[in-house]
């Protein structure tokens, strides 16, 4: 296969010329010129994103334990253009994270649909105060034991887990979980201390920056500015209702190739507005805004990842910069950038073919086209 007349994402900018690729990438950049099977008209190639954090959408969710509900997932995630997703587990009891774990494991893609990088567990070693929209009943202080335990049920996909690093136990936590998956800060009401002594110890990401934590303050710097300190990537749904378009900015110039878009999208991502539920709480969605029900609580979002690519260019993201923290940062979150996040030979060809206006106009995955 070849896409032709296109600008090309390479190493962190757009280069005029095309790529070719069977199941991986062979050849990319100004060499790729026609005949080819796909004219991109001048349009965007792009790798395909990346979502490290997503609950659920179309009505269905990975906590589910599911596979038809996986199947409606992956193919609702790569007909937008995201190829990769982690299948993002609520605070849940061990028997119901196990029976999800078990199901992920098993999961086989349907050629249409996004491909597994590995599982995001959300809890449920989380903060009591910073909770958010988790199910308070099902906290638990964090417990190597149970983070190995679900690790072993899921194949050892886990690739991603957060944690309030203030609760009792979480530096050696933090320490014994870092060894095999990525330790994310958030849920947590941390100081700038014991965020930094979480960092020294493994943790090395941050869960949806702003969200979930105490405000970033001159005096009180907290997670926020530990993050920054210890060189964190850090996570940020850019739906412009959780962040405001400002702080979409000024996250970006803080810290530039760290920044990671996350959908966090719900039940309610793709469908009408109306009552869905969450890790066993109703929530409400109203104008595309989810929250607890009753409540002012904001959930997750209803945005596809690409969505919130879009969104981040209008806010004054440059689209190179979006593009990488939607691809390549999330890759290197996961330990998966070997194989995906960039367009180079010998990487999987996950791509994504968009128009001037950033609307999908192809996706390919293994270098077969599913749009």
């Amino acid at each position: 296969m070849r896409i032709i007349n296109a600008r090309v994402f390479l190493d962190g900018s757009f280069v005029e010329g095309g790529v070719a690729f069977t199941h991986r990438i062979t050849a990319a950049g100004p060499a790729v010129t026609g005949p080819g099977d796909l004219d991109a008209q001048g349009g965007y190639v792009i790798p395909g994103l990346i979502d490290i954090h997503t609950h659920a959408a179309m009505g269905a969710d990975a906590s589910d334990g599911d596979p038809e509900g996986m199947a409606v997932l992956s193919r609702y995630y790569a007909a937008g253009g995201v190829t990769a997703w982690c299948p993002t587990t609520m605070t849940l009891k061990e028997p119901e994270l196990t029976q999800a774990m078990h199901t992920i494991r098993d999961f086989v893609r349907p050629e249409d649909g996004a491909r597994v990088a590995g599982v995001n567990l959300e809890g449920p070693f989380l903060s009591y105060a910073k909770r958010g929209a988790q199910n308070p009943e099902n906290l638990h202080a964090p417990d190597i034991d149970l983070f190995r335990r679900l690790n072993d049920a899921s194949g050892g996909l886990v690739r991603l887990v957060t944690v309030a690093p203030e609760e009792p136990g979480a530096i050696p936590f933090i320490r014994a979980a870092s060894q095999s998956a990525t330790v994310s800060l958030g849920h947590t009401t941390a100081d700038y201390n014991t965020a930094m002594a979480a960092y020294a110890a493994g943790a090395s990401h941050a869960t949806h920056l702003f969200n979930a934590m105490p405000a970033l303050h001159h005096r009180e710097p907290g997670v926020i500015a530990a993050a920054s300190d210890a060189g964190a990537t850090v996570e940020l749904i850019t739906d412009g209702l959780h962040v405001h378009p400002a702080m979409v900015r000024l996250t970006h110039r803080l810290f530039g190739e760290k920044l990671v878009l996350i959908s966090d999208s719900l039940r309610c991502a793709g469908m009408p507005d109306g009552d869905y539920v969450l890790g066993g709480q109703p929530i409400t969605m109203k104008e595309g805004r989810a929250t607890l029900s009753g409540s002012d609580t904001l959930a997750g979002s209803s945005i596809h990842l690409m969505d919130g690519l879009r969104r981040a260019v209008s806010f004054g993201v440059p689209l190179e910069a979006a593009v990488t923290a939607a691809t390549l940062t999330p890759a290197q979150v996961i330990r998966r950038e070997g194989e995906l996040g960039s367009i180079a030979p010998g990487r999987r060809a996950d791509l994504v073919v968009l128009d001037r206006q950033l609307n999908v106009q192809a996706v390919y995955i293994d270098g077969r086209p599913i749009r």
